[in-house]
This record gives structure tokens, C-alpha cells and sequence, in this order.
């Protein structure tokens, strides 16, 4: 797959954010190209996960300056299913459960709204076809999709559902919230390797980690580190920047 680099993919630019009158996003400045990996570090509290919902247009945050850009379109004031649309891919640091509904349902919904009136929208049987490709590519049974969405799963299966989830809806920037939140070392390394897989499958997908630790970010090289502390962008380095947290703490 070719990758577009006449626009960034993401470009975020003096954004400032807030929710019920409290300001926590100010000023900040974010710029990725097509096909890279950035990290977002920083301390509980320092706006990490605000910067991802209001990224993708979550309505109970405000933005009070700034833009956000995507493929060269500014799409700050488009609601959240139209980000969806464009591509943007926003992974939940604690999914959700619902019962009753068999995983692959929602896999398939999910597709055919995401490519409603384009000529990837597909029928039943191409779309089972194109599920197990995705399911091949992260090692899965077809079992796990038969199960109510993360209904009596574990740490490690909730994200590897979600994975699968991008895997199949195959969108150009994906915000992965602290996903290696509550796994072990085993279920990192499968969820890594899962993230590594579909990045593989799909060149021209950017990712955004967010994270608090280092770990991740043993499996997963970023191009760019972000340290973020208060609502601001304090640092940006290289790979090794997350070392040096790791060494120093956040540190100004």
C-alpha cells in the first residue's frame, strides 16, 4: 500500500481543551506523518487521555482554541462518528460490556457504518472472509468472536478484541489509550505483537500510544516521544526519550 505524505496525517496546532468550565488542555502543538508512531508519556492527571477524546471529538469536552487537522482537513468542530469515517480509530483504555451481543455482530456493524456508501462496504459472506483473514493475522479462534463483547474476558482479551476491531475496520490513525494497562508480561508481548501484525498489514496507519511506562515501547519503536505534563507538550525526542523517563521520572 502506497502512502499519501502530501499532508501530515494528524496535525494538531495551539489546542487548548476543556470540560465543565476546567481547562486541562493549553496550547498543545502535534504533528504525524503518515505510516509513523508516536508515544504520549506523562504523570496521571497531565491530559493524556483528554488529548485523545477530544482528538476524536468526545461532545462533553470543549475545544476553546486551536485546530485539528486530518489528511490536510481541518476537522475540529465534525462529530466523533464522521472522525470515525475519515479514518480515525480510537482505542477505549476500558471497553465496555455488552451482553447479549456476540462480538462478530458488532465487527460487522461496525464495518458496514464505517464504510457506509463506498466501494468497501461488502455483504455477509465477503465480510466472514475478510474476519477470518483478520483473525489468521492475530492468531485468533473463531471462537473468540462468538462471545458477547468482552463479556467475561480478560485484561489481554479485552485488548485483543480491540485490536481485532482495527484490524478489520483498517483506518489510517489509531489512538491506542494506555493499552497495556493491567497486562501482565505475557499479555503485552501477545498484544504487541498483535498491534505489530496489523501494522504490518497496513503500512499507512499512524499510531498514537498513549502510555505510562516504557514497557510498550520495548516492542513497539515510536518515531517520536511526547512527554505532556499539565496540558502542555513539555519535551519531544526520539525513541530514547522514554529511557530517560524511565530513569529520571518526568522531569521539566
Amino acid at each position: 500500500m502506497s502512502i499519501d505524505v502530501l499532508h501530515p496525517r494528524l496535525e494538531v496546532t495551539d489546542l487548548a481543551a476543556s470540560i465543565d468550565d476546567t481547562q486541562i488542555l493549553h496550547g498543545v502543538d502535534l504533528v504525524m506523518q503518515p505510516g509513523s508512531t508516536h508515544a504520549i508519556m506523562g504523570p496521571n492527571g497531565s491530559g493524556k487521555s483528554t488529548l485523545a477524546q477530544v482528538i476524536m471529538g468526545h461532545p462533553s469536552y470543549t475545544v476553546t482554541a486551536g485546530t485539528i487537522r486530518f489528511n490536510g482537513e481541518d476537522i475540529t468542530a465534525l462529530a466523533p462518528h464522521f472522525r470515525a469515517r475519515h479514518g480515525i480509530f480510537l482505542a477505549f483504555q476500558y471497553p465496555y460490556e455488552i451482553e447479549g451481543l456476540p462480538l462478530k455482530d458488532l465487527l460487522r456493524t461496525a464495518y458496514n457504518a464505517w464504510y457506509a456508501g463506498t466501494e468497501k462496504q461488502i455483504g455477509l459472506k465477503a465480510f466472514n472472509q475478510l474476519l477470518d483473514d483478520k483473525l489468521a493475522l492475530l492468531g485468533l479462534d473463531r471462537s473468540f468472536v462468538e462471545r458477547g463483547v468482552n463479556v467475561g474476558f480478560s485484561g489481554g482479551e479485552k485488548k485483543q478484541a480491540e485490536i481485532l476491531q482495527l484490524a478489520v475496520l483498517q483506518p489510517t490513525l489509531a489512538i491506542l489509550d494506555e493499552v497495556d494497562s493491567g497486562l501482565d508480561v505475557d499479555a503485552l508481548r501477545r498484544v504487541c505483537a498483535a498491534l505489530i501484525a496489523v501494522k504490518a498489514d497496513n503500512p499507512a496507519l499512524s499510531l498514537l500510544l498513549i502510555t505510562h511506562y516504557n514497557r510498550i515501547l520495548n516492542y513497539i519503536v515510536p518515531d517520536q516521544v511526547h512527554i505532556m505534563q499539565q496540558g502542555c507538550i513539555t519535551k519531544i525526542g526520539g525513541a530514547g526519550l522514554a529511557s530517560e523517563v524511565e530513569e529520571s521520572g518526568y522531569v521539566k
